[in-house]
């Protein structure tokens, strides 16, 4: 089982607008109401991969009412703490001119009485052996050390804890030895405080993590493809596939979810880069998170191989 948690959760609302002018209104040709967050996102990628996983994270309100809604639609396998007085957040995303922009909204206020009866429950509901993904950004309400407290509470438990993230709360958990960390090239340049641009540049600052903690570091580098260094010293890249980009949203988290899949089912790491990458491609060349059959395709056409691993 791979389970996700997603502390800051979003309904997702994408607007087309053919040309966008400030002080003005704007009509949208066409908009898409989803249930978001990385760990949703990833949950949903690993599903239609027909992967079990299980997606963890705090809701409320009406808007809250409306983000199970979605995910009721979609028959993913989900638990959510309810905070009352609270509201899930809406994240707006405009598509203009071949533009994207997007307005996040405020994160809930949680309490620290929740967030250990969090820690606690999600104890009892993960199995040895399985994979915990701690995926995206933390409310302001919320310690930054948090995703250190959750892998300190699992310390003596087998689980393989996956993280992405980015700035401090990637930097504590670092020395608490992450089975796998996925920033971008832009979050890697962040925490080692240069600039990260090319796949030689990604694996020598994967390197710096792996120093400082991490055991196996997957980077995606958009349209320069990805590298991965494992913790036996193995070292990969793998270029992008070449295709209209339609949609950034979530193509990171559907590369995490393919790479899983991928070790999931075979137990290779290279299979895995192959399958994280089509599974990421497929989202960016699609219009939403990408269907099962938009991945397989992508995948033998990257691979070169005639069947899926799935």
């Amino acid at each position: 089982m791979i389970v996700t948690v997603t502390l800051n959760p979003a309904i997702d609302c994408t607007m087309n607008i053919e040309n966008y002018a400030e002080n003005s209104v704007n009509r949208a040709e066409k908009q898409i109401l989803t249930a978001g967050g990385k760990g949703i996102n990833i949950s949903m990628i690993l599903k239609n991969l027909g992967i079990d996983t299980l997606a963890l994270g705090f809701c409320g309100g009406e808007t809250g009412r409306l983000f199970c809604n979605l995910l009721d639609r979609t028959g993913l396998d989900y638990s959510v703490v309810w905070l009352e007085n609270q509201l899930t957040r809406i994240n707006v995303k405009l598509k203009y001119n071949n533009a994207e922009t997007e307005i996040n909204g405020m994160g809930a206020e949680i309490s620290d009485d929740m967030l250990e009866k969090f820690i606690f429950d999600l104890g009892k509901k993960l199995n040895d052996n399985d994979i915990l993904v701690l995926a995206g950004s933390i409310p302001s309400s919320v310690p930054s050390d948090i995703y250190a407290r959750i892998m300190k509470s699992l310390s003596d438990r087998n689980i393989r804890i996956v993280a992405d993230s980015s700035g401090k709360p990637l930097a504590e958990i670092l020395p608490l030895r992450p089975f796998l960390i996925k920033p971008n090239n832009f979050e890697l340049g962040e925490i080692l405080g240069k600039k990260i641009s090319t796949r030689s540049q990604a694996l020598s600052g994967a390197e710096d993590l792996q120093k400082l903690g991490a055991r196996n570091i997957l980077v995606s580098l958009a349209g320069e493809g990805a590298v991965l260094l494992t913790e036996n010293g193995d070292k990969y890249e793998i270029s992008a596939p070449s295709e209209e980009v339609k949609n950034s949203v979530g193509a990171g988290d559907s590369m995490l979810a393919g790479f899983l899949a991928g070790l999931e089912k075979t137990g290779d790491f290279y299979i895995a880069l192959l399958l994280g990458t089509a599974s990421g491609s497929a989202t960016a060349f699609s219009d939403g998170l990408a269907t099962r059959a938009e991945i397989d395709a992508l995948f033998k056409r990257i691979s070169g191989f005639k069947n899926s691993p799935l």
